[in-house]
């Protein structure tokens, strides 16, 4: 029989239900999204409360599919399947990759408090109450993991939570400084103790008990890379496809580079210490910092790259202490549904004042001038915040609100730093372009890199190598590289991004917007941050929206 037609505007209701069951599940990506009703919220990540959730997802899975595309306008077809993503999303984590009963860090995640601290979204005294409900959770939390991780875990995960959560009671007392500032440390400090106590003694059993028991077995597999693909970014095409991609992307970086070293008379790795050593001194490093986001601001204007919303302000401060270890730049922008200030805040990572005249000077080096311009087009304009901007002031759906594609935020990033140089960013000389292409070399690596890791059998060893000879890498770095894609896959997301965008662009600029690069670019951060395999659908609005394959 022809199933009957549903009514659109049970979708509606329908698509509250999936995101409110969702939240149950992540309500910290709630909270990062603006919606601080979750403030303080932590889930119950017991064997039976995730299981109940997992047959909630299946049914609520069931209920979307009696929904046919034809039942609905174009748009809310592509709604459909970014509700269907986001339910297949933490069910992958949850049953195929495993990830409650064999990575430690998604116990350790929850106790981050960084939310409540960076920005001044509410009263401290509500904020406050947040990290208060967040650390007493704590030690619940770690029981429950302690529980569920069973088995050999994987090395490389051990060795990042153990790193992870000897930061936490630096991160614990940032916290509580905060909360004094506003007459209440009291309070975070009594609910400070006894999280503090459950993270050391879950350190001390991971670090006793599982550590010399681990496995160097981490590999999700070609199945489950597969899957992770569509899951998490609605991708279809085979995996040797993208990391042809990535390899072609590699070669034509390498190509371009080899071509600047030639011109300039001078080898790739002389080059690159040059520029390295082209740097600012500590002191100068923020004020550099705010210097080229004026300046990159300016670019997009008279470049006519893409809208601004406004207002648009831009802090640039120091990394907090908690974030150092991880950091040496990043962005901190609104939700998309913050009502507060829409300040973005660039914090870029301060030399340190204990180390020493080597040190120093060795972190100076990654702040090289050209390079803190590329890393500023990135995390500023036309990256990230100009995106989040976007993404604040969307009129989309609830779906599309939520959805938040780690290909599409990094690659958009990263886009626009190729973007840049083609527009003439750093024109007379060809070190911006060098800086562009440095960083673009270690993504491109990091896309092979995922895909050998987890589906043909890569070494750490050969994956560091990789990152040595293909990104120019000393040693130190490329190792860390390495290890990072045991357990991050997706830091394939920069060049899948950014390959996916160009490939639309190339197809509908001058077909669908008239070679505007304003307005394709408009479209494409009008859209959300939807998961990369529907860009095409997404800008084209045609019906039923199939997924897009990146070239």
């Amino acid at each position: 029989m022809v199933p009957e037609p549903r009514d659109p505007s049970e979708f509606g209701a329908l698509e509250q239900e999936i995101i409110d069951h969702l939240f149950r599940l992540q309500p910290s990506y709630a909270v990062g999204l603006g919606l601080h009703g979750y403030d303080g919220k932590v889930p119950d990540l017991s064997s039976g409360a995730t299981e109940a959730w997992a047959t909630g997802a299946d049914a609520l899975l069931v209920r979307l599919h009696r929904f046919a595309d034809a039942d609905l306008p174009a748009d809310r077809a592509v709604d459909r399947l970014l509700l269907q993503l986001l339910l297949e999303s933490p069910l992958f984590d949850l049953r195929e990759a495993r990830d409650y009963d064999r990575n430690p860090m998604t116990y350790l995640g929850v106790a981050s408090l960084t939310s409540y601290l960076v920005r001044d979204y509410a009263p401290a005294a509500q904020r406050i109450d947040a990290i208060v409900a967040t650390l007493g959770a704590v030690p619940r939390i770690l029981e429950e993991g302690r529980r569920r991780l069973h088995g050999p875990l994987p090395k490389p995960f051990v060795d990042l939570s153990l790193a992870i959560g000897g930061g936490l009671p630096t991160h614990f007392g940032e916290a509580e400084e905060f909360a004094t500032r506003a007459g209440l440390g009291g309070r975070v400090a009594a609910a400070r103790a006894p999280a503090e106590t459950a993270v050391v003694a879950f350190l001390s059993w991971l670090r006793d008990d599982c550590l010399p028991r681990s496995t160097p077995e981490f590999a999700l597999g070609a199945h489950r890379y597969q899957r992770l693909l569509w899951v998490r970014e609605g991708i279809e095409a085979p995996i040797e496809e993208l990391r042809a991609a990535g390899a072609a992307d590699l070669a034509r970086n390498q190509a371009r580079l080899t071509e600047i070293a030639a011109q300039q008379r001078t080898t790739i790795p002389a080059m690159l210490d040059r520029i390295s050593q082209d740097h600012p001194p500590a002191p100068d490093v923020l004020p550099l910092a705010r210097q080229f986001v004026e300046e990159t601001k300016r670019f997009v204007t008279e470049h006519d790259l893409a809208t601004i919303p406004e207002p648009a302000v831009c802090r640039v401060e120091e990394t907090p202490i908690w974030g150092r270890a991880l950091s040496t730049a990043s962005m901190n922008p609104p939700g998309p549904f913050d009502t507060g200030p829409t300040d973005g805040i660039y914090y870029v990572t301060p030399v340190d004042p204990k180390w020493s005249p080597t040190q120093a000077e060795e972190w100076l080096r990654s702040f090289n001038r050209a390079l803190l311009r590329n890393i500023t087009v990135h995390e500023v304009y036309p990256g990230h915040y100009l995106q989040f901007l976007h993404f604040h002031r969307s009129g989309g759906s609830l779906a599309r609100k939520v959805y938040l594609s780690p290909s599409f935020v990094e690659g958009w990033a990263h886009y626009t730093e190729q973007l840049a140089i083609e527009q003439g960013l750093g024109r007379g000389g060809f070190d911006a372009e060098v800086a562009e292409i440095h960083d673009a070399l270690l993504r491109d690596c990091r896309l092979l890199a995922s895909i050998g890791l987890h589906t043909q059998g890569m070494t750490l060893e050969t994956a560091t190598q990789l990152f040595q000879k293909e990104a120019h890498f000393e040693r130190l770095p490329a190792e860390r590289e390495a290890i990072r894609g045991t357990f991050n896959p997706e830091y394939f997301c920069y060049t899948l991004g950014k390959l996916a965008i160009l490939d639309a662009r190339r197809r509908l600029l001058d077909r669908q917007f008239h070679g505007s690069l304003r307005a394709f670019h408009d479209a494409l951060l009008g859209s959300g941050c939807p998961p990369v395999g529907l860009l095409d659908a997404l800008l084209t609005s045609g019906p039923g929206g199939g997924a897009a394959r990146p070239g």
